[in-house]
């Protein structure tokens, strides 16, 4: 069974501020399981969809897209900041090529962690979307994982 686990925090826990935009904007270590045999690639996904208030959400944040990850991939470091060898990374809904680390204007949002196998890689062009993946990973998603973490600005607390 397809697994993904956070090194800083557990399902459903606080995020530290080190992986937000309050600290060093770190992305989180991931650790990768139980990815099945025939996966040709694997897909992570972090998104909020509590934006832009948690009371009344508006829109889905897309934090990181990375496509094309090796299978034998066994997870990310934290702070990783370049793409493994053969990925590629979109540009998130903060205009950044890879993480973005929560920054909630308002309420305790959640960040979910979203890892794909796939029976294929992906065929996307240079400055490929959320939309693009979407559309080519129809048909082809063989098992899903994730987690999920919480975070809260400092001065909402």
């Amino acid at each position: 069974m397809l697994t993904i686990a956070a090194a800083a925090f557990n399902d459903g826990e606080p995020m530290p501020v080190r992986l937000t935009q309050e600290g060093e904007n770190l992305s989180p270590e991931l650790h990768f399981g139980g990815v099945p045999a025939r996966a040709a690639s694997l897909v992570l996904i972090s998104e909020d969809p509590d934006a832009p208030d948690p009371a009344a959400p508006k829109r889905v944040w897309l934090h990181w897209l990375v496509v094309n990850i090796d299978p034998a991939c066994r997870g990310f470091a934290e702070g990783l900041q370049t793409c493994p060898e053969g990925a590629a990374a979109a540009v998130n809904d903060s205009g950044v090529r890879g993480w973005s680390g929560p920054r909630p204007p308002i309420g305790r949002h959640r960040y979910y962690f979203r890892l794909y196998a796939l029976d294929t890689r992906l065929k996307l062009p240079e400055n490929f979307t959320r939309k693009d993946v979407e559309k080519v990973m129809c048909g082809h998603v063989i098992e899903t994982a994730e987690t999920m973490g919480t975070y809260i600005l400092s001065r909402s607390r």
